[in-house]
């Protein structure tokens, strides 16, 4: 453990396995003693005594010899020409009655490269035979992994059958016509449960008759209670919608695969728990400790025994390299390639011929990989160029380089089986907890579950380098899976807030009803002591279910998320509370913005805030939290702050609060970004940034501070466009530089210099205003820009010259006709350095002075008619009031008029 100064006094948590032995010892010591002081060390006594030990599962389920069925086991020719093999293989043989010919829930739990995808593809067929109409749902842990099913069954179930089947993650959001027209949703937990929360106003989330959930023992991790309560949410919706939905679970070989098979539904026949040595291709698995305290001189330290294991074990087959970082990818390629060099082998991993790796060679971007290609060693991470990272695969797939350097998630994403696997290091460093933590064990196998190739070779053999104490630990674990826990007891707020917000939970009854459904509930009383669970009798479970609800509760009232009825026990949901829930952010998120946004006790409206301080508050969001600060990126970070306009902490360089600063900051700037990593933490900042923006508005607005909600709406306008407020409007449009839009705009006397004075003009006008830029290309680039900006008129349906008369204290409507001149809205808005594709939106509202009246969120067709309701003042008199219709997406495009208002 190293302490560091500044955080001397903060509490530190750590977390170790230690095995256990029957009969259980009466305690353990845990000792913790100084490496630098002589007599300083603490003893603290782990007593043992009141341990419950979990029950050990029933035994794996038993690969029996059957006969390989063949696909014509089918019966339908249609579904037949789907499989490229003759055969099912033993697993897919065993488990296919189960899958194809029943509607019973299924659990698979088998090693990688068993052919698992087959079961779920069984059940996907038996939805189109005998329940025509309904959907089929495939969630994955990972977007590359929903990525590799959109590509597979796209070409073998989408141009075999003639299926729609629709991405729904945070890269890709289809049109509603698209998801109710969908056959098959491949999906993300985050995404499937933000949509399923609106079940009753989403009739193709009630159409839904599968769900396939893929690698479902990553329930235990950090994200698996969004699966918990996604399942859960899902069997409820079966039963108020009386229509069955049937679940399918994905995983590898689990300990205590009853408990989850029994929390899904599945029956005796469903179950499928096959051990880790059921593979289609046998695995050696090589198991070697290297010495060494510091995490970085001892990774160097392992290139030279990997590259010892390549030449030994594949010196002419593929090879796959999985480190823990993006760095680690570079620096153990040039490692490699430099033993390689000594050694005479430097075209060793090279198998095309010159003039074809000269010319894959030239399209490459990233100068690293450019180098190590060449040599015949690939890189794949997420900071790579799309164009690199596919070309790499490409290469790799076809055999023309022989060993790729990847970072773990590889292993989850892209199905790329090789003949020998190496693990380089089984730690990674957690930027959150700024601490080297260690893989979990299933990260570890499905790495190892790449070695062997079906139809190539008879064996695969897996290399794990680990540290020299953690070599006992994996010899002993790595075939003794351990049993999936739920950790959804630790973050409960988020969900119980969702469904209170969706009125499923309406007391706290209902919260303990609900807790029923879930996997924790399950496993309570088999581990009660993982779950501090001290009295496993019904009424002592009940007691702590209670207790557990009241303090979740509580906190969500606190936070003004809940309100708690008179009675202290029915629930009802706030405006924050289901603000929380509708943009899918943590219920402590919209607590501060809330704090920051709202008035103080004197009761008048919100201090305003500057564009500064708004900026803060945005990132100050939960959100941004898990923003990756790698090692040494606090250098960086105070680098980019001297270029960036506005100040941050600089003793916090190292917060991931101050990087979103800096990211957003730099991308409103358009600064250089300092290393690759940053361009693809900018997108995942972007990703978030727009959702918190919205909230913002929506809590602003609940304030009713008219200067905060326009001051956030300017912001999300500079967030998608790349500018900032005083940004020469110019600049958003192609090919245009600082003094270039400076020129253009001091044309007419200024008039040019505005975005929506430019819309208006015809095309001989605008190629005159921008006769300065020399190219025909240019000139058509703007022409083009500009004609996809929409022209929008707002016009209040009220008599001018009496305005709207209402009576005091009355409810009154105000009727505006929105009409659009140009031409019908783009699917897409003009923003080219904005990373996802955007459709267009606009804020109408209403204020007096400060004061917001009146606020609702507009897509504007060719002719579209708004309310909005507004209440009149109390006292008889004359009003002008401001309407404002604000872009979401343009800078330079809001409109603003006055409103007469009459009281009397």
């Amino acid at each position: 453990i190293t302490l560091q100064k500044r955080k001397a006094w903060e509490p530190m948590e750590l977390s170790f396995t230690i095995p256990l032995f029957e009969p259980l010892p009466a305690q353990y010591l845990v000792r913790v003693v100084s490496e630098t002081w002589l007599g300083v060390e603490t003893v603290v006594p782990l007593p043992l005594s009141s341990l419950s030990l979990p029950a050990a599962g029933p035994a794996h389920t038993p690969l029996l010899k059957l006969r390989p069925l063949p696909k014509a086991a089918l019966g339908n020719p249609a579904f037949e020409k789907l499989f490229s093999f003759s055969h099912f293989n033993p697993v897919q043989t065993q488990l296919f009655y189960a899958s194809y010919h029943t509607d019973q829930n299924v659990l698979v739990g088998a090693p990688t490269g068993s052919g698992k995808t087959v079961a779920a593809e069984l059940a996907v067929l038996r939805l189109l035979a005998a329940h025509p109409g309904k959907k089929a749902v495939y969630v994955a842990p990972l977007k590359a992994l929903v990525r590799e099913r959109m590509a597979d069954w796209g070409k073998k179930l989408g141009l075999g059958l003639g299926l729609k089947i629709v991405e729904l993650t945070g890269d890709v959001s289809p049109d509603m016509h698209a998801l109710r027209n969908a056959d098959i949703l491949c999906t993300t937990p985050e995404k499937w449960d933000s949509v399923s929360r609106g079940w009753q106003a989403r009739g193709y989330v009630r159409e839904v008759g599968l769900i396939i959930i893929d690698e479902i023992h990553l329930l235990g991790e950090e994200r698996g209670p969004i699966l918990e309560v996604l399942v859960s949410r899902m069997r409820f919706i079966a039963c108020q919608t009386e229509g069955a939905v049937r679940f399918l679970g994905l995983t590898s070989s689990l300990a205590n695969a009853h408990d989850l098979a029994a929390w899904l539904g599945v029956p005796e026949g469903g179950l499928f728990n096959f051990k880790p040595s059921v593979r289609p291709v046998p695995l050696e698995v090589h198991i070697s400790g290297h010495a060494g305290k510091h995490y970085c001189p001892r990774m160097a330290a392992m290139n030279r025994p990997a590259y010892r294991a390549m030449i030994q074990h594949s010196p002419d087959k593929p090879v796959l390299v999985f480190v823990s970082s993006r760095r680690q990818t570079r620096l153990t390629a040039l490692d490699l390639i430099s033993y390689a060099s000594a050694d005479e082998r430097s075209g060793l991993w090279v198998n095309m011929a010159h003039d074809e790796l000269e010319l894959a060679l030239e399209n490459v971007r990233d100068s690293a990989l450019r180098h190590t290609l060449a040599f015949g060693v690939g890189l794949h991470h997420a900071g790579l160029n799309v164009n690199d990272r596919e070309l790499c695969e490409r290469l790799f797939v076809e055999g023309k380089i022989l060993v790729l350097v990847s970072t773990s998630t590889l292993a989850w994403g892209v199905n790329f089986p090789a003949h020998l696997v190496v693990v380089k290091g089984t730690e990674f460093y957690d930027g959150k907890e700024k601490r080297y933590k260690d893989y979990p064990v299933t990260d570890v196998l499905q790495m190892m579950g790449r070695a062997g190739r079906p139809q190539y070779d008879d064996h695969g053999v897996a290399v794990i380098l680990v540290h020299e104490p953690k070599k006992h630990f994996f010899r002993k674990f790595l075939y003794e899976p351990f049993p999936v826990e739920s950790c959804l007891h630790e973050h409960l707020h988020d969900h119980f807030n969702a469904e209170i917000s969706g009125e499923t939970i309406r007391s706290k009854q209902d919260a303990v009803d609900y807790l029923t459904w879930t996997f924790f509930y399950r496993r309570l009383t088999n581990n009660p002591s993982y779950y501090h669970l001290n009295d496993i009798s019904p009424e002592g479970v009940s007691a702590f279910l209670s207790e557990l609800v009241e303090a979740t509760v509580n906190d969500l009232h606190a936070a003004g998320c809940v309100e708690i009825a008179p009675n202290g026990l029915d629930l009802e949901p706030t405006a924050l509370g289901k603000c929380s829930a509708y943009y899918y952010l943590k219920y402590t998120s919209v607590a501060r913005f809330h704090a920051q946004l709202r008035a103080d006790e004197s009761g008048g409206l919100p201090p305003s805030l500057d564009l500064s301080d708004l900026l803060l508050v945005l990132c100050d969001a939960e959100e941004f939290a898990e923003l990756p600060v790698r090692h040494n990126e606090d250098q960086l970070n105070a680098a980019l702050a001297l270029e960036c306009p506005l100040p941050v902490d600089q003793l916090a360089l190292d917060a991931p609060h101050v990087k979103a600063s800096l990211l957003l900051q730099a991308h409103m700037s358009r600064v250089h970004l300092p290393i690759s990593d940053y361009i693809s933490d900018t997108k995942g900042v972007l990703d978030q940034a727009l959702r918190v923006l919205q909230a913002m508005v929506d809590i602003a607005a609940d304030a009713g501070s008219l200067p905060n909600t326009l001051g956030v709406m300017s912001l999300y306008q500079c967030v998608v466009q790349a500018a900032w407020p005083i940004t020469p409007q110019l600049q958003i449009l192609p090919h245009m530089t600082p003094e270039l839009a400076a020129s253009i705009g001091a044309k007419e006397g200024g008039k040019c210099g505005y975005i929506a004075q430019l819309i208006e003009m015809s095309d001989y006008e605008l190629n005159s205003v921008f006769a300065p830029l020399r190219g025909e290309r240019e000139r058509r680039d703007i022409l083009r820009a500009l004609r996809t900006f929409p022209l929008i008129t707002m016009t209040p349906q009220l008599d001018r010259e009496k305005g709207l008369t209402l009576l005091p204290d009355a409810d009154g409507n105000l009727i505006v006709e929105l009409a659009r001149v140009n031409r019908p809205p783009e699917r897409r808005i003009y923003a080219p350095n904005f990373p996802k594709p955007k459709s267009e939106g606009w804020w109408l509202v209403l204020g007096d002075g400060d004061e917001l009246l009146a606020l609702k969120r507009v897509n504007v067709g060719r002719q579209t008619r708004v309310e909005l309701q507004l209440v009149a003042p109390a006292e008889a008199g004359e009003y002008d009031y401001t309407l404002l219709l604000i872009s979401d997406s343009y800078v330079g495009l809001d409109q603003q008029c006055s409103i007469r208002v009459v009281v009397r």
